[in-house]
Formats: C-alpha cells, structure tokens, sequence
C-alpha cells in the first residue's frame, strides 16, 4: 500500500509546474486580453490543432493538463484540445525508448499519433466550432471569488493548489482500483487479434492512469496486441488531463460529449490501421 501511496504522489507530483503555469498563463490572459478573447480563440483555431497536436507528443501528460484548463478557461478550441489529448503519449515513449531496438516503433507511433492530432482536431472545429462567449477565468474563479486580486501569482497559486490536492485525492483512489484489479485482468481483456481489439484498447486507454498506457505499451513491446491497438488506447490515453477536464470545466454534459468523441475517434484510428496498415 505504500507503494501505491507513493506512486499516486510521484504522478501528482508531475503534473504540479505544467498545472501553476497553465493557471499562470490563464490568469495572465485574462488580466491583459480578457476583453478580446473570443476573437483572439477566433482566429488561432487555425494553428491551434497543429501546435497542440505536435506538443502534445512530447512524453508525459503535462500538455494535456494544460490543455484542459486552457480549455476551460476559454483560451483554446475543442479542436486543439482533442488534438493535444490524441497526442499525448504519457509513459508510452518512455518505455520504448529503454529498449534501444524499437527506435523504429517510436517515430512511427510519435508520427502516427501526431498526423491522427492534426486531421481530428481540424475536423472537429470545422464542424464544431463556435465562439465560447463567456468562456473565461470568471467561470473558474466563480467559487473562490480570486478574481478580485489586483496580481496573477496569487490566484495562480491558489488555483494550483487546489486542484493538486484534488488531484492526489483521485490519483491514489485510481491507483488503489489498478492494484486490485490487476494489469493481469486488463491484458486478458485484449488477447485475441481481432479488428474489434482497438475498440477494447481505446476503452483501456481512456483510464487516467500512466498504468493504462504502460499496460498497453508493453502488451504491444511483448506482440500480444497489434500496433492498431496500441495507437487507438494511447489516443484515448490522455491521463490526468482528463481529470483535471471534469474537475475544471464546470459544464458536465460537454465533458462527457468530449470524452465520447475523444474515444470514438481513438477506435475509429484503431480499426482503420487494424484494416489497411
């Protein structure tokens, strides 16, 4: 149990800068650009999908935690965040880069990840989006009323704070239910090399937990699952990012329409590279 105690500190502990600067780079833009946020989202919807899908491949899960709160602060599209989320790789790029004879699988699963980035973000704001008026720091700073401090550091900090708390609180739970289930149960899931395979990996993958995305890493590294699996659960694999999602943006329905969309799309990549790679 002290392991899982630790771990859930390590992982939480991770998140802590990209969290005090996304709240840093929030309470900034709302202080000096607040007024002209809706057309400043306007218009960086065209490059949003492709930076955040290229800095969303860099390892760990911090730039999808800035993502979501940018988000919910109103600062990006849903574009650019799906594109970041579809990206990112948390523990997977890590793994492989400690086996010296995979250099291949990790510019092929980076690039794989990055181009599916790309191609859904733009999609989804061509089809979804709309200015989020009213979509800022306010709704944020709703409960505890720090929009009334004349600095950013402070609000900043306050605002990291609590969600680090929050976010230890639930990193330990989900590494308490990993321990219990067992990485066993959850490979057994995915034995069996068939198309529907990515539909089980992305549901895996939605898990937010670096435990997710290593157990399909692995079970890839060892051939039990095809490389289709492995991008459709590492896409669906935003890790904590989701968690900070549904703890930050206060509109619950959107969160679940976002989670959807996030896997439907990680399966939909899955089965047409199960099919035609």
């Amino acid at each position: 149990m002290f392991d899982v105690l630790l771990d859930a500190i390590l992982d939480s502990l991770k998140t802590l800068p990209f969290l005090f600067g996304a709240f840093l780079l929030m309470e900034a833009a709302e202080k000096h650009y607040g007024k002209h946020m809706d057309a400043i989202l306007k218009k960086s919807k065209w490059g949003g999908p492709l930076a955040g899908s290229l800095l969303g491949c860099i390892p760990q899960c911090g730039f999808s935690v800035i993502a979501s709160n940018l988000y919910a602060g109103g600062l990006i599209t849903l574009g650019t965040l799906l594109a970041v989320y579809l990206s990112t790789s948390d523990e997977a790029i890590i793994l492989l880069l400690a086996d010296s004879s995979r250099g291949s699988d990790i510019l092929k699963l980076m690039l794989t990840k990055v181009i599916i980035g790309i191609l859904a973000g733009y999609v989804t704001d061509l089809i979804f989006f709309k200015q989020r008026q009213g979509r800022n720091m306010e709704q944020i700073c709703s409960d505890c009323h720090c929009e009334e401090e004349n600095g950013i550091l402070k609000p900043a900090l306050h605002h990291t704070i609590h969600l680090f708390s929050w976010l230890l609180v639930l990193t330990l739970i989900l590494n308490v239910v990993m321990e219990l289930t067992g990485a066993e149960q959850l490979s057994a899931w995915l034995l069996g090399n068939t198309v529907f395979q990515p539909v089980l990996a992305a549901l895996i993958g939605l898990i937010p937990n670096c435990a997710a995305s290593v157990i399909l890493t692995q079970l890839y590294l060892s051939g039990a699952i095809s490389f289709a699996s492995v991008v459709a659960g590492l896409c669906t694999g935003a890790g904590a990012g989701l968690l900070v999602l549904f703890k930050m943006n206060k509109d619950k329905r959107e969160n679940l329409k976002i989670l959807s969309l996030l896997y439907v799309i990680g399966v939909l990549a899955g089965m047409i590279l199960e099919l035609f790679a």
